[in-house]
């Protein structure tokens, strides 16, 4: 593995732990907004790998994956987990999507997206 994509990786695992915290703490929409983050970083890690160039400075997962190839090798599963966290990056920031957001992100709905996510993440990290 890269330098670059090593980088990417080690904070995707910061931001994964920080989720699990967030979720201790009932913090929940910030479950979501660091899930999020680790898929994206392991996302530009992947990106890294495959460019050797600098991912580009976006948060959309679609497009991050798509412009490095990874988008055509998700599963459905992966794909529909990809479309449901996506919101939580941009939607958590803003007051009218916050309540919808509050409403989703139960305790039970947090563990689901944190084993998603880490299992996303692993499964990109195994195509390094």
């Amino acid at each position: 593995m890269s330098e670059k994509s090593e980088y990417w990786i080690g904070i995707a695992e910061y931001d994964i732990e920080t989720a699990k915290a967030m979720l201790v703490s009932k913090r929940f929409l910030y479950v979501g907004f660091m899930c999020h983050q680790a898929i994206e970083k392991t996302i530009k890690a992947y990106y890294c790998s495959i460019k050797n160039d600098i991912p580009p400075f976006t948060h959309n997962l679609k497009s991050l994956a798509e412009r490095c190839d990874l988008l055509l090798l998700f599963s459905e599963e992966q794909l529909d987990f990809i479309e449901e966290i996506l919101p939580m990056n941009i939607e958590a920031r803003y007051p009218k999507h916050k309540e919808m957001l509050f409403q989703l992100l139960t305790p039970q709905k947090c563990k689901e997206i944190i084993q998603q996510t880490e299992s996303l993440c692993q499964w990109i990290q195994q195509r390094l």
